[in-house]
């Protein structure tokens, strides 16, 4: 599959795009304490299937059973909604979203800070964000992937947090998961030079401590928390390579402003 997608394509995945980006500005609107992550997987598959009118991308990919991933805190990625675990003051979230539409997927993850929320938690949610916008304010032609990760890497770094390794960012299509991968730490220089037409997900997970994954598993699903039980935080985009710049295909409006317009 060509890593390149022509304009009849990107046209179809700027579509996705605003339709999840539209599923987590609308959900904003119920994320508070009292609710439970299933509260929030059951808004969402009613926002993509009624509203939108289009299809939840990650219920039933890898035998996944819903539509968005809720990860708790200390969970750094692919956290299961439930109906027992109920939102509190203090709690941060993260919510990623796959939208397909007309056989194109948009993805992305917003993180939600439930009240107020400690300030070592805040700082936690904000330099994660800065690390995504970091990775992708460098995006261009020629910009190799190692550009991107070191980027991320060094800003993780130098605010005193560790980058998870065995998950990255990925190429984005008519597959949710594509090449090329995209890490989210490594060398400048190094790995493949970005092109014109190439889309793929941004997705830093940041950990207030030590890098280190454990894996649980629920109902056959295997979840990934920080191994010595401190915080995580992830924030993801879609993203086209322009001919001179990128496109994050993703925004939300509350994001309107943030980057240079596209080119």
């Amino acid at each position: 599959m060509s890593l390149i997608k022509s304009p009849e394509q990107i046209e179809k995945m700027r579509i996705a795009g605003r339709l999840t980006a539209q599923v987590l500005e609308a959900v904003t609107h119920i994320v508070q304490p009292g609710i439970t992550t299933m509260d929030i997987e059951t808004f969402c598959e009613d926002y993509i299937v009624n509203t939108l009118k289009a299809t939840p991308g990650s219920k039933g990919q890898y035998g996944y059973p819903y539509c968005v991933n809720t990860s708790l805190n200390h969970v750094i990625c692919h956290g299961m909604p439930s109906a027992k675990q109920v939102l509190k003051k203090g709690d941060i979230v993260n919510v990623d979203v796959t939208v397909k539409y007309e056989g194109y997927f948009g993805d992305s993850s917003k993180m939600f800070c439930i009240g107020a929320v400690a300030s070592h938690a805040q700082r936690l949610v904000d330099v994660t964000q800065a690390c995504l916008y970091k990775g992708i304010a460098i995006v261009k032609p020629g910009v190799t992937l190692g550009d991107i990760g070191s980027a991320i890497q060094m800003h993780a770094e130098a605010n005193h947090y560790s980058v998870v390794r065995e998950y990255c960012g990925h190429g984005i299509g008519v597959n949710m998961h594509e090449e090329p991968q995209v890490m989210h730490y490594g060398r400048s220089g190094m790995g493949m030079a970005l092109k014109e037409g190439m889309t793929f997900t941004i997705e830093p997970m940041i950990n207030q401590g030590l890098a280190d994954v454990r894996h649980l598993e629920k109902d056959g699903w295997p979840i990934a928390i920080t191994k010595d039980r401190k915080l995580s935080a992830q924030w993801e985009h879609t993203i086209l390579v322009t001919p001179t710049g990128f496109d994050v295909l993703t925004l939300r409006e509350e994001e309107h402003g943030v980057f240079e317009p596209a080119k």
